[in-house]
């Protein structure tokens, strides 16, 4: 068990060691790193053509996943809700706390963990748990940072497109050229690797500005959201397959993506940074233990 584990996490962190780095060698040796322009490429065309071409494919089926998308509702829920009232009692501000306990790294760990640890058949639910996470995160995550803020036109996000065009095709059934499906796919094979680099650069550039939340935080988010998925599977009676990927899918480090919204809404953007570092390097321990309770 612990060389299978050891197998399916390896490949995760050696990339995103490679990034880590990459960056401090960059920095050490007086050069800057900008890895905005490869991000926005990631976002905006590799992750939308990965999202869209699992969604588009014979194994999906979007009725057998309804389950599974509302026990990752309910587990974000679940995990704010505890954030919410811990925040309240360390005299934290809740905007600060409960974003980063909620909205998890779906996409840079949660796609190439799931699928190495479940097979290339668990991509379609992969993506599932990912477009639920970043729906919420870009619909309630931004209301809770600014209630002003404009929802209406959340469609203009590349990766929630990307679903919504998918889903339409999968709903009409119009078939797609094969070779096209091929071209979208190779584009969007670029999109795991890119994510965990661009990750390790990311945690290579953060600051330990509040070490004490940031440890509050590591433990918090896992170990919440792996009570929330024991507790769910039971009862919405979930497959085994989906039963397990919810319990890694719980067992996630915050998004890095709390770390942009915090920035953009100016909430306190270097404890929302220490919590998503620690939380990331908390992973080591949290992964390997959801992994063990779930492979067999």
């Amino acid at each position: 068990m612990f060389f299978r584990i050891l197998s399916i996490i390896f490949p995760i962190f050696a990339i995103i060691g490679a990034g880590w780095l990459y960056a401090r060698l960059r920095h050490r040796n007086g050069g800057g790193i900008d890895m905005a322009f490869a991000n926005q490429l990631n976002m905006e065309v590799f992750v939308p053509a990965l999202v869209f071409a699992a969604l588009v494919s014979k194994d999906f089926a979007l009725g057998s996943y309804r389950d599974l998308a509302l026990a990752a509702l309910l587990l974000m829920f679940g995990s704010g809700i505890v954030a919410w009232w811990l925040a309240r009692l360390l005299g934290e501000q809740p905007k600060t706390f409960v974003p980063p306990m909620m909205f998890v790294n779906s996409g840079n760990m949660g796609l190439p963990l799931m699928v190495l640890a479940f097979g290339d058949g668990a991509l379609p639910a992969a993506v599932v748990l990912f477009f639920v996470e970043n729906l919420l995160h870009y619909t309630l995550g931004t209301w809770l940072l600014d209630h002003h803020a404009r929802l209406w036109n959340l469609w203009r996000v590349p990766v929630i497109f990307a679903a919504l065009l998918a889903l339409a095709v999968k709903f009409v059934e119009v078939p797609l050229w094969p070779p096209l499906l091929v071209a979208i796919k190779l584009v969007g094979d670029v999109a795991i690797p890119l994510l965990l680099f661009s990750l390790g650069v990311r945690l290579a550039l953060s600051q330990w500005s509040d070490v004490r939340l940031g440890l509050i935080g590591m433990v918090l988010r896992p170990a919440t959201g792996m009570l929330f998925a024991a507790l769910l599977a039971r009862l919405l009676a979930l497959d085994e397959r989906d039963a397990a990927m919810l319990m890694v899918f719980g067992a996630l480090p915050p998004a890095v993506l709390n770390y942009v919204f915090a920035e953009r809404y100016h909430q306190e953007p270097a404890k929302v940074a220490s919590l998503v570092m620690i939380g990331n390097l908390g992973a080591l321990l949290f992964i390997p233990l959801a992994l063990a309770m779930t492979l067999q």
